[in-house]
């Protein structure tokens, strides 16, 4: 395996991050929440608190409104593809707006598509030396509102322009989508733990 960075930080989305009715919907990052540790599970992810109570992600199976479907449970970010993004777009745009639950701090420049990652990634834990397998990577496609947050400040875009927008957020730009799925049934990851990918 080769080693790609270390966990940046570990998030959840308490509720959905697009708000208000078609077609002003937008996009809103304020239900996003900065955790101490993220507990995995089939079902998706749950971000515990430095106090220890637990908060479930939309996208968890068990959320009471969600989101979850086949292999979107848990999402991952790249440092150096807000550092692209950013440069293209401005600084409104911070580390963890786009709402993937794990953000790896990777090498600047690098840019992360799915065959760079190969089958699944691995995670080794710095409190119990475990490593953890995010398999069934596939790409977190842009969404219209996320562009045009991301684009324009949330305000509707010339048609080309929305277009050229949603081909540089995809492909991975915007990030990834994984399972976990373990023996023990689920795993702990935080801040600091390593990041791998390869057979």
């Amino acid at each position: 395996m080769r080693e790609i960075g270390t966990i940046k930080q570990v998030q959840v989305q308490r509720s959905s991050l697009k708000a208000g009715q078609k077609p002003q919907r937008y996009y809103d990052p304020t239900p996003l929440l900065v955790v101490e540790q993220l507990r995995l599970s089939a079902r998706g992810v749950a971000g515990i608190r430095a106090g220890g109570d637990e908060i479930i992600d939309v996208h968890n199976a068990d959320h009471p409104q969600s989101k979850n479907r086949v292999g979107n449970g848990i999402s991952i970010g790249f440092s150096s593809h807000y550092d692209s993004i950013r440069a293209r777009y401005g600084d409104h745009l911070w580390d963890g707006c786009a709402g993937e639950n794990i953000l790896i701090e990777v090498e600047a420049g690098r840019i992360f598509t799915l065959p760079d990652l190969g089958n699944r990634i691995a995670i080794l834990s710095e409190a119990t030396g475990e490593l953890i397998y995010l398999s069934d990577l596939q790409v977190a496609a842009p969404c219209v509102e996320f562009s045009r947050f991301a684009a324009n400040f949330g305000m509707p875009l010339p048609a080309e322009q929305q277009k050229a927008a949603l081909q540089f957020l995809h492909e991975g730009r915007r990030g990834f989508y994984a399972t976990f799925a373990s023996e023990t049934g689920q795993a702990i990851v935080q801040a600091g733990d390593r990041v791998f990918t390869g057979e």
